[in-house]
Formats: structure tokens, sequence, C-alpha cells
């Protein structure tokens, strides 16, 4: 049984664990308020490269399930080696990551061959990935 005379350590625990959760909240982009309707329509910027509703690769592979996809695993789609690279050691397209990307794919990897400057307002991005989690929403 722990020697609770020292409740000041356990509250000084307490208030640091309350504040590193409140930052990590704070930290997320808020995308469950995105709207698959509007994240349609900022779909249409990478239109030209990708599908989102079915499982057919363009010049860049479809993302039909890319949340949580494992990166660089869509068959019969040949990668960068940056992309490659990337994904070797089991990173994973969380909503996180993706975001990161999509906001300057050549900052997080370097050497894409992905040709596009990035998604700039957060309200774009959390429409966007409403869009990319569930296509048939926008409909």
């Amino acid at each position: 049984m722990p020697d609770l005379s020292d409740g000041g350590m356990y509250m000084r625990f307490g208030v640091f664990t309350a504040a590193a959760v409140g930052l990590a909240v704070l930290a997320t982009p808020a995308l469950a308020d995105g709207d698959a309707k509007k994240g349609a329509k900022v779909f249409r910027k990478c239109k030209a490269c990708h599908v989102a509703d079915e499982e057919k690769n363009k010049v860049g592979p479809h993302l039909v399930g890319i949340i949580d996809r494992p990166v660089a695993t869509v068959d019969g789609f040949k990668y960068s080696a940056a992309m490659v690279e990337f994904g070797a050691d089991g990173k994973v397209w969380d909503i996180e990551t993706l975001t990161v990307y999509l906001k300057k794919p050549k900052d997080l990897v370097k050497k894409t061959s992905m040709a596009f400057a990035g998604i700039k307002k957060d309200s774009d991005m959390e429409n966007l990935i409403a869009y990319l989690q569930d296509p048939s929403a926008a409909k």
C-alpha cells in the first residue's frame, strides 16, 4: 500500500497528467468536425492523380481505406524509393501523419514524387480527411 501522507506528490502528478492530455488534445486537429461534402470539393485538387471511391490506381495510388493503411502498400502501384523508405518501419497513414503530409508533402517525405504544393487551410484539411474517411458520405 503506498504512503499517502505526501498527497502533494499525487496532486502534482495528476496536474501534470491533465496538462499533458490537454496539450495532446490541442495538438490534434479537430478532424471530427470535417464535412465530407465540402471535402469532396477539396478532393478535386487530388483527382488528377488519385481516386478515393474505388480501388483504381492512376498516376498516384487509390486512396480507398487510406486512413490507418500502412504506407506504400497498395497492390499494383509502383511507389517512389523515398515513399518505400518512409514506410519501411511500419508507418501508417493515420490522421496525424496524413495531415502533416498533405500540408506539405516534401517536408515529410523529402524526395516524394508527389508534385503537390499542399493543403493550406485547416478547414480544408478537416473536410478532406472527413471525405477520405468515408467518400460515400459526400453523396
